[in-house]
C-alpha cells in the first residue's frame, strides 16, 4: 500500500494500472463528481463538525474526473483544519490510521530529501540514472544507521547528540560519528549491527498535553456515509 502526501492524478493512474492499493491526502480544492459526470461539491465546501467524518464512495475526483475512487474527509479537533484522504478502497475512519502509517517513516523521507542525501538537489530525471544514486544512498544508509546505532549501544551517543534524550536519527547520529572519528583518525564502520526488537533509546517523546491531529483522529467520531450510486 502507498501513502503519500498529495494527491496526483497521474500517480493514481500509475498506482492503479500496477495493482496497488493507496492512501493520498488530497487538497480541498478538488472537485468531487458522481460516476456520471455530475458535479457534487468542492472538497472545502464540505463543513464538518469536530470529530465528524464524511465518506464519499465510488465518486470522481478534478475536472480530469479520475475515478471512480473513494474519499473520506475528517475534522480530528476544535481546530478548523480538516483531513482529506482519497483511495481505491472503500473508507472510513480506519482510512486515517492507514494513511497515518506514513509518519513512521517520514524521518527517513526527511534525511534522504533535505536532511542529509540532498537527494531532490540531484534534479535527476533519467531512471537509470536516478536508480544507481538510490542505490549508493541505500549502500550509504546501512552502513550510517548501523554505526549510529552501535554509537548508540556503547553508551557514546552524547558525544555527537548532546540531548539529553536521543533527538536525530541514527543515520544522522551515525553521520556525526563517522566525522567524530575521521576529525580523530579514529576507525569506524567497525560492526553491521542492524538487530531487530526495540528500540535502545527512543527519541525524546512528544510533550504531555500536545496530542498529534492524528492522535486525535483516533478518539470517537460520528460518521456519515455518502454512498453514490
Amino acid at each position: 500500500m502507498v501513502t503519500t502526501r498529495f494527491c496526483d492524478t497521474d500517480l493514481m493512474a500509475w498506482l492503479q494500472h500496477c495493482g496497488w492499493t493507496y492512501r493520498i491526502r488530497i487538497k480541498s480544492t478538488l472537485i468531487l463528481s458522481t460516476p456520471d459526470g455530475q458535479r457534487l461539491c468542492k472538497i472545502s465546501d464540505v463543513k464538518l463538525q469536530p470529530r465528524e467524518t464524511a465518506c464519499f464512495h465510488h465518486v470522481r475526483l478534478t475536472g480530469r474526473q479520475f475515478g471512480p475512487v473513494h474519499v473520506v474527509l475528517g475534522r480530528p479537533s476544535d481546530d478548523p483544519e480538516q483531513w482529506q484522504v482519497v483511495s481505491n478502497e472503500p473508507t472510513s475512519v480506519e482510512t486515517f490510521g492507514e494513511y497515518g502509517e506514513r509518519f513512521q517513516i517520514k524521518e527517513g523521507f526527511l534525511d534522504e530529501k533535505s536532511g542529509l542525501f540532498e537527494l531532490e538537489a540531484s534534479k535527476l530525471r533519467d531512471m537509470k540514472s536516478l536508480e544507481r544514486l538510490v542505490m549508493v544512498i541505500s549502500v550509504a544508509m546501512l552502513l550510517l544507521v548501523s554505526e549510529g546505532l552501535d554509537m548508540v549501544e556503547r553508551g557514546d551517543r552524547r558525544r555527537v547528540d548532546l540531548h539529553w534524550q536521543r533527538g536525530l536519527s541514527y543515520l544522522k547520529i551515525g553521520h556525526k560519528a563517522m566525522s567524530y572519528a575521521l576529525s580523530r583518525g579514529q576507525r569506524f564502520f567497525r560492526t553491521l549491527r542492524l538487530r531487530g526488537g526495540p528500540d535502545p533509546e527512543p527519541p525524546k517523546p512528544r510533550k504531555r498535553g500536545q496530542p498529534s491531529s492524528l492522535e486525535a483522529l483516533k478518539n470517537g467520531w460520528h460518521v456519515s456515509f455518502h454512498f453514490i450510486s
